[in-house]
């Protein structure tokens, strides 16, 4: 099977997050690779690879600084990965740039999270899927594939639907697709001799422009109210949470 991964960089999730006018301040920032495309999408991939051979490539557009997550996913079990070098401002501009490189490629199922932990936009798959012309199966929490068909499940209101798909197509993994894998050491050292493609952005229109951020308003403090106390409960209650 010919698989093809999506991957980005996310703020860790300890991060303390600020902004500097109408910019994200990265200063102080670690990164790392978006948990849904490494725990999910990735290992899923690898697994089907494993299960029916093939190759996994993972791609990533962004800057030469998103190396280090790439070679991560190199180290987890990749064989190959591309970069194509640009820093996108736009959900349209990623999924131009992917498909892009791909459309020539025959892949069999394009892997994406679904969604990252900082935007949680969850726009990339869909418009990937669109610009294909292939099936697109979002937010799979199951994916079982006898070598030509393949059986997804996705977590719905009050149950579980159930689809099966042809290839090709594009998917975004949902939490309980697959482990996570941890890079072993073997890994790590392989994940420097195996090709990273850096390949030039072809130019596409962002058609959305970031205006500006905000961080939410603080929170107020904790109010104690003594449980002898029911009438100032109901009070505040009342008129000041306005929830009764």
């Amino acid at each position: 099977m010919n698989l093809l991964v999506c991957v980005t960089k996310t703020p860790e999730t300890t991060s303390k997050i600020s902004f500097t006018g109408n910019s994200f301040n990265t200063e102080g920032i670690s990164y790392i690779m978006n948990p849904y495309d490494e725990w999910y999408a990735l290992v899923r991939a690898l697994e089907l690879k494993e299960q029916h051979s093939g190759t996994v490539t993972v791609i990533n557009v962004g800057p030469a600084e998103n190396d280090v997550v790439i070679r991560k996913a190199l180290a987890i079990g990749a064989d190959d990965a591309v970069r194509v070098d640009t820093t996108p401002t736009s959900a349209k501009e990623v999924a131009h740039h992917v498909f892009n490189y791909a459309k020539d490629k025959a892949y069999d199922i394009v892997f994406c999270g679904k969604e990252t932990i900082d935007y949680n936009g969850a726009e990339v798959g869909g418009m990937l899927a669109a610009l294909m012309d292939v099936p697109y199966l979002s937010f799979a929490s199951k994916l079982d594939h006898d070598g030509t068909v393949a059986t997804v499940e996705r977590d719905i209101e009050g149950g579980v639907e159930v689809a099966t798909v042809n290839g090709p197509f594009v998917l975004s993994a949902s939490k309980g697709l697959a482990e996570q894998r941890i890079p072993n050491m073997r890994g790590i050292m392989m994940a420097k001799r195996k090709p990273l493609e850096v390949v030039a952005a072809q130019d596409v229109s962002a058609d959305v422009a970031t205006t500006g951020y905000s961080l939410p308003a603080a929170k107020a403090g904790v109010k104690m109210i003594d449980a002898e106390n029911m009438t100032e409960l109901v009070r505040l209650l009342h008129e000041e949470a306005k929830v009764i």
